[in-house]
């Protein structure tokens, strides 16, 4: 039977002044499976006509942490303790950092790990 699930497209966002964003990654929720899960993939050509100077190796530390964070990884720091909605809603929060979360959408699947692929090729790669 299909659960319900929520997902955000994770964006950096190398200037807020300008307004330009890259789809990065998506964090998926489904509590009723107990699932949780950050997956990024990183354009490096497409971020560079973005934003040329961008430190893309803090930028691919700062996505690892947020996929550790997900899987609740102790090294991660206390946040990765929370329970795994409390992690979502964490992960999704507005934040004034470079990778920001979209919008929380809602749906329905079978399969959280599908949809997890499906969702990162869809939207971001």
């Amino acid at each position: 039977m299909p659960e319900v699930f929520q997902y955000a497209v994770l964006q950096v966002v190398p200037s807020i002044e300008r307004g330009e964003r890259l789809n990065v990654g998506v964090v998926v929720h489904a509590r009723r499976l107990q699932f949780l899960q950050v997956a990024v993939h990183l354009d490096e050509d497409r971020l560079r006509a973005l934003a040329p100077d961008l430190d893309t190796d803090a930028l691919r530390a700062h996505l690892d942490g947020l996929e550790r964070v997900a899987r609740g990884d102790p090294a991660a720091g206390a946040v990765a303790l929370l329970d795994r909605s409390e992690r979502f809603h964490w992960l999704v929060a507005p934040s004034s950092t470079i990778v920001q979360a979209g919008a929380v959408h809602t749906g329905l699947c079978d399969d959280a790990e599908a949809l997890v692929a499906r969702l990162l090729h869809e939207l971001v790669r």
